[in-house]
Formats: C-alpha cells, sequence, structure tokens
C-alpha cells in the first residue's frame, strides 16, 4: 500500500533577507514523518507573465538579453513580474510584451498556470498565446534592460529549442504548449 502524501507543517517562519524584489524565509517544519527541520529556505518572489506573441505572418517574437544569474545571453519570451496594482496576469502580459518589444496584441489567451521552482521559490508564471502580435511603438525598456527584438519564423522555433538555442525553462515550456495549441487549428 502506498503512503498517502501529505503536506508539512510550518512552525513557524521568519524573513531572514527582505528587498523589493525578492524575499528569503527561513522556515521551521515537521514532516509528516515527525522529523523536523529548523533550516528549510524559500525564495518569496513575485509571479510572473510570460508572453508566446505570434505576428500574423507566422513569427514569434523573442527577446535576447543578458542574464547575469547565468552569466550569459539568451533568447526567450517577452515576461516579467506582475506588478503591485495589477489586478490579474494578463494586465503584466500585455505590459511587458509593450516594453520589451514594442509589439502589442487585441488577442491573448490564457494557457496555463505553472510553478516555477515548487521546492524552494513561491512565485507562479501565467502563461499566455498572443495572436495578431504587431508592432505598435518602440521599446520602453528600464534603465537596467538592454533587450534585442529577435522575430524567428513560428516552424523553426522547436528546433532551436532542440539546439539549445532556448534554454530557459519557461520559455521552452510556453513554446512547446503554443505550438501545441496553435497545432490545433491547422
Amino acid at each position: 500500500m502506498k503512503n498517502e502524501i501529505q503536506p508539512w507543517e510550518t512552525l513557524k517562519s521568519d524573513i531572514v533577507f527582505d528587498h523589493k524584489w525578492y524575499q528569503l524565509r527561513r522556515d521551521y517544519v515537521r514532516l509528516p514523518n515527525g522529523l523536523e527541520l529548523d533550516d528549510y529556505f524559500v525564495s518569496v518572489r513575485r509571479n510572473v507573465a510570460l508572453t508566446f506573441p505570434l505576428t500574423d505572418d507566422n513569427h514569434v517574437i523573442f527577446v535576447r538579453q543578458y542574464k547575469h544569474g547565468v552569466q550569459d545571453i539568451l533568447i526567450e519570451l517577452p515576461g516579467g513580474v506582475i506588478d503591485e496594482g495589477e489586478t490579474e496576469p494578463i494586465e503584466a502580459a500585455k505590459r511587458e510584451l509593450l516594453e520589451e518589444t514594442g509589439y502589442a496584441s487585441d488577442n491573448m489567451q490564457f494557457l496555463l498556470q505553472v510553478a516555477d521552482n515548487p521546492t524552494k521559490d513561491t512565485n507562479k508564471i501565467y502563461f499566455f498565446l498572443a495572436r495578431n502580435a504587431h508592432q505598435v511603438s518602440a521599446q520602453n525598456l528600464d534603465r537596467t534592460e538592454n533587450i534585442e527584438v529577435v522575430k524567428v519564423p513560428v516552424a523553426d522555433v522547436e528546433g532551436m529549442i532542440i539546439s539549445g538555442q532556448i534554454r530557459v525553462s519557461g520559455s521552452v515550456a510556453l513554446c512547446l504548449l503554443a505550438l501545441k495549441e496553435l497545432e490545433k487549428e491547422i
């Protein structure tokens, strides 16, 4: 007989680092088998919206930028954190698409909510498919951003994943999900 999966009991939590972009929480927990841990660290982060923008001429709009955490220049889908005051993830998806690329869409479809790294992070990622994406303005980047807009034929996206050109986990997942969704229309 299988053991029933049960949640851990949180006995106490302390914020050990607090910054506007990131909090580190130390949880004191009791596991279902009775074992207690006094040093389970959790990254408390804001939720993210990520968009697969598809143009009328069947191109996907990606962004290419330096990511300091992995110290590499990566190709990924446009997206970012859901700001305070944004009541729906689609608001952040539209805002980030416009800011990072200058593109907009009047046909945004929610596809899925996923956990980013559920072992140690609290945040979720909301995936959107944006059909009829079209350029409406120049980029409006933060002073810390230097982003190149990359327009890729939709037929090349899967190959770019397989070859490792697209290797950011959320972008890989959303690309494959969006491609599957688009197959339904063919």
